[in-house]
């Protein structure tokens, strides 16, 4: 026998002697599609030879075609390390954790325009379909009926399966079209579904997935609220749009496995729009499942939307940052839920609540800061078990926020026999106030009126509060602000492309909701709603999904780049008054790296004037500027030739994007710019596609930083469209000081024709 046969032999001798005691847990393997052997005739049976040939006992979870080739499978380390080195075998990556980001606002978005009604009404909005990736569905909630949809659009490859609580042909009809859910990858790291707490199907046991769904496209349900709190009606953006889900989270969070097979479903079945709420890190993007299976969704048409995170104010906490997926993140609207206390010295501070039962006196009632009725070191932030009933029985706490859930502070203070909760911000929140549907009379109130109040309740000898409920108010003043929570830039892993690209309503967003739990989602919390008022990027981001679909169906021939150019290019940063969008983190103007191109703006997207438009391999060439490997890139563009061109010059600041995120260098040359007596210059380069009527685009550029000037050259300053398609070609030369490493301006360049403008936000950093 040859010695390298031997060798091989024993090699797997030992992997399979290892493997008895080795744990395993799951992996994707993407595979290079062209290096399939000839005896093989599908690409599974090459898979399964080539997952056989490192173990005779690893188990293939899942196989990928459509946004992915390959397939996932549970092996031990070993065996994952054996197979990396396979014939045709592009990466074998772990599977990773991902998590959950978590109406008043088709009107604060000027839905209810008549010039936008006849694209919501339109027989084209019935055709498209907006594919949800989250907790799976209750689809028993008003927001589900078809009442007015015609048939099941034609291309539909779909289903709904079954599964426990899920009888197929009692869930779905024409407004819900398919409902599927993906448990493998979940169940190989964590264990079998515990059924007894949630359905293995695509029942939504969590309220999450429904809240998101009928947030994009859910049915017009009149007289909606929640426990009274945001009357009216309830509706997603786009209501006539089709709604397929796709069960891929689980009390345990959501495995990249699952989600990748889940995308590859929702492509293949007809999806038109993804909508994703969930995210992991930042990382490569071809170590990114997202990214890798939003890739190939892209070069199908198919637009995906995914939540920005919510890991702000602090910066680089971004999540799905490559440039094909539309990154959202949140904002409040003109809708807010007033709670004040009362102290007993006279004093009257204005937080937020949901609460709707039985409220406190109107006089205020014995009061006590948590810290002083514990002998806990944090009882201050009211963690089960710290608090000493004794202290706080009949009296208002004084909670701060911190650890454990808002919510579940009220429930320790109700177990402690407390009467009712004052959940103070910390630095950590700010002024920024999210409401909840507490179980006892309590309120939320920001940090500034924490510190006077705690200082009250220790200082006095006789402290006394209580709280007053003021219900809904609309119209409230400056709104959209950025909400604190929204994940921010720069980008960490390609700091000159913008992220996020653009902002939308996520503070208290009245959606539908599970019938499995409360609104709390405390297993203490019987009570059952068919609405929940929730915040998060995780309900932005369906908005965005949602208004993507209703830009689908006013212009099915725009690809996934023109939809997303005309939401950002249309976006704006301005209140009527001309002051910029706030930061509620800061108090000050929010910048581009909190929002990105800006707030979206439905009436204005629906009629760009120009977009700028990209294809599959506009991104190839973006891989190439990274200097990814061709195995890299491989792993990401699927089937397509993955080599680049030594000859072929590649920049990042070619890409064709709707934003400019510019990096200057401090004193030092460097391929994004030359430095010259202390200046550097970037040159971006820019394509406008005209999707209007004809017109002459003049440009204006502004720039503001801290410590200097920068100087930017338009070239050409003056763009004339004869016709619908055509394209012209501009660059932008950005000169700047050196500055010290860490500083940051912003900036914007407007296209404009007299009746549109194309707006891109800049934002400026040095590395």
């Amino acid at each position: 026998m040859d010695q390298p046969i031997l060798s091989s032999l024993l090699l797997l001798l030992l992997l399979s002697s290892a493997s008895v005691s080795a744990t395993r847990s799951s992996y994707i393997i993407h595979m290079a599609k062209a290096q399939k052997p000839a005896r093989f005739a599908e690409h599974s049976k090459w898979y399964g030879e080539s997952l056989r040939s490192i173990s005779d006992s690893a188990e293939m979870l899942y196989t990928y075609q459509t946004v992915a080739n390959g397939f996932s499978a549970r092996l031990t380390a070993a065996e994952a390390r054996v197979l990396a080195r396979r014939p045709g075998v592009l990466s074998v990556l772990p599977d990773t954790a991902y998590h959950l980001h978590t109406t008043r606002t088709p009107e604060f978005l000027g839905l209810d325009r008549s010039d936008v009604g006849h694209i919501l009404e339109s027989n084209s909005a019935t055709d498209i379909i907006v594919g949800v990736l989250d907790t799976g569905v209750w689809p028993e909630r008003n927001s589900f009926d078809d009442a007015g949809l015609g048939p099941i659009p034609g291309g539909w490859k779909g289903e709904c399966v079954e599964g426990k609580n899920f009888d197929p042909a009692k869930a779905c009809n024409r407004k819900l079209i398919g409902a599927r859910f993906y448990s493998k990858g979940y169940e190989a790291n964590t264990g079998p579904i515990d059924e007894s707490r949630e359905s293995r199907s695509p029942r939504d046991d969590d309220g999450h997935g429904t809240h998101t769904s009928t947030t994009a496209a859910g049915s017009a349900v009149p007289e909606a609220s929640l426990l009274g709190y945001a009357q009216g009606t309830a509706r997603g953006m786009s209501t006539r749009a089709r709604l397929a889900v796709y069960k891929v989270c689980w009390t345990g969070g959501c495995f990249s496995s699952d989600i990748l097979a889940a995308m590859d479903a929702a492509v293949d079945d007809g999806c038109n729009v993804l909508s994703l709420s969930l995210g992991g890190g930042a990382t490569d993007y071809y170590r990114d499942s997202i990214a890798i299976g939003a890739f190939n969704a892209m070069e199908r048409g198919v637009l995906v939307s995914c939540s920005a995170g919510n890991g702000g104010p602090a910066a680089g906490t971004l999540s799905n940052i490559a440039p094909w997926i539309t990154t959202v993140g949140a904002g409040t609207i003109d809708r807010d839920f007033p709670a004040y206390v009362v102290l007993g010295n006279g004093k009257n501070f204005t937080g937020v609540s949901l609460y709707s039962g039985k409220p406190l006196p109107s006089s205020p009632i014995s009061f006590v800061f948590a810290g002083n009725a514990t002998n806990s070191s944090n009882g201050n932030l009211c963690m089960p078990g710290t608090l000493l009933p004794e202290k706080v029985a009949g009296k208002v706490v004084l909670c701060e926020r911190g650890i454990n859930a808002r919510v579940q502070k009220g429930l320790v203070v109700k177990d402690a026999g407390g009467a009712g909760m004052v959940l103070a911000n910390t630095a950590a929140n700010g002024e920024e106030l999210v409401a909840d549907a507490h179980l006892l009379p309590a309120t939320l109130i920001g940090e500034k009126a924490g510190n006077v109040i705690k200082a009250y309740a220790i200082s006095d000898p006789n402290p006394t509060a209580t709280i007053i409920f003021g219900g809904t108010k609309v119209g409230v003043q400056p709104s959209p602000v950025v909400a604190a929570f929204s994940s921010r830039g720069p980008n960490t892993v390609t700091p000159d492309i913008l992220k996020p690209d653009l902002v939308a309503p996520g503070v208290n967003i009245l959606a539908g909701w599970t019938g499995a739990v409360g609104p709390t989602g405390l297993p203490a919390d019987s009570r059952r709603v068919e609405f929940n008022i929730v915040s998060g990027t995780s309900m932005s981001c369906p908005h965005v999904s949602g208004l993507a679909a209703l830009l689908k169906a006013a212009h099915p021939d725009w690809s996934p780049a023109a939809i997303k150019s005309a939401l950002m290019t249309t976006a704006y940063v301005d209140y009527p008054s001309g002051d910029g969008i706030l930061d509620v983190a800061t108090g000050k103007p929010a910048t581009p790296f909190d929002y990105g191109a800006g707030h979206v703006d439905p009436p204005s997207a629906i009629d760009p004037g120009l977009v700028y438009d990209l294809a599959a391999d506009d991104y190839v060439d973006f891989l190439c500027a990274l200097n990814y490997t061709s195995i890299q890139i491989a792993a990401i563009v699927k089937s397509r030739n993955f080599s680049c061109d030594d000859s072929k010059s590649y920049a990042v600041s070619k890409l064709n994007y709707p934003s400019f995120a510019v990096v200057f260098e401090t004193a030092i040359t460097g391929t994004t710019g030359q430095t010259t007596d202390g200046t550097t210059t970037v040159i971006h380069e820019r394509s406008l596609t005209n999707v209007g009527s004809p017109g002459i685009y003049k440009a204006v550029a502004t720039a503001k930083v801290d410590g200097g000037e920068i100087d930017i050259t338009v070239d050409p300053t003056e763009l004339n469209f004869a016709e619908t398609g055509e394209k012209k070609s501009y660059t932008v030369k950005f000169t700047a000081p050196s500055q010290p490493s860490g500083s940051s301006g912003l900036g914007r360049l407007l296209w404009s024709d007299g009746k549109h403008t194309v707006a891109s936000p800049i934002a400026f950093s040095w590395i």
